[in-house]
């Protein structure tokens, strides 16, 4: 983690109660910037905690920050306070989006503007679902909204995707933090990582389609094991095993061709 981003001087605000945080939303949606300054406040430890994600991007994580911030602020802006969700459960997505396309859009690896335009579109759906069902929607509910195929929506979120750095961070509490490199590494060679043979994406085009998917979901599109669960039907922990053994399998593969 980045010593600057460490030290700066978040407020030290507390949480706030649900009700008070739909009272202080509709305070702010109506023009109050006292009731908005306090809500950006007790919640920029949310944007704080979703920007160690994004960390070894090549940008300065307090530059990220900022950009998230702004992504909490279109969150307060727009949500609508007749769905029984969560504030966090909408402002996430939100935040979590508008890094992402700022990386996407500063990114070398340009895209067409009408598929930026489609994803746009895609994004828009999904916060918009994200916000009326209280969960991440399925391909098929945005397909459904927009009025597209299911094979448009998986083609457009693809082209636009964001390459994922080796770096990135998979998980971080009060130790070290775990990055994708150290799932993906070669015991057997040590500090030497088989990514250095072969990319991610084209390693897991030689796994099943279940597992392929599970990997894409959990590393490619921030997605939990609980997210991941209720849209294979399965248990947290059944998809636990089959994420170690998708990853197991990723070893093998490259062992075989080493």
């Amino acid at each position: 983690m980045s010593s600057r981003l460490m030290e700066m001087n978040l407020p030290q605000f507390p949480l706030l109660r649900d009700d008070e945080m739909r009272d202080l939303l509709a305070r702010a949606q109506s023009g109050d910037e006292h009731a908005r300054e306090r809500l950006i406040n007790c919640n920029l430890k949310l944007v704080f905690n979703l920007v160690k994600r994004f960390q070894n991007r090549g940008y300065e994580l307090e530059d990220l920050f900022q950009i998230g911030c702004i992504g909490l602020m279109k969150a307060i802006d727009k949500f609508n306070l007749t769905y029984n969700v969560k504030f966090s459960t909408y402002a996430v997505p939100m935040i979590v989006g508008e890094i992402r396309r700022f990386l996407r859009d500063d990114s070398p690896v340009k895209v067409s503007r009408s598929i930026k335009e489609a994803a746009y579109k895609v994004q828009q759906s999904r916060e918009r679902l994200t916000a009326k069902l209280g969960r991440d929607p399925s391909i098929h509910e945005i397909s459904e909204e927009l009025g597209i195929s299911k094979e448009e929506v998986v083609n457009v979120m693809e082209a636009s995707q964001l390459p994922t750095s080796i770096y990135e961070t998979l998980h971080q509490d009060d130790g070290d933090p775990i990055y994708l490199l150290d799932q993906l590494s070669d015991n057997v060679e040590g500090d030497s990582p088989w990514l250095d043979k072969l990319s991610v994406k084209q390693l897991l085009k030689t796994l099943p389609e279940r597992d392929r998917q599970i990997l894409l979901w959990r590393f490619f599109e921030d997605k939990t094991q609980g997210d991941i669960a209720q849209r294979l039907g399965l248990s947290q922990v059944q998809v636990s095993r089959l994420e170690r053994q998708a990853l197991t399998k990723l070893r093998g593969y490259m062992n075989e061709r080493a």
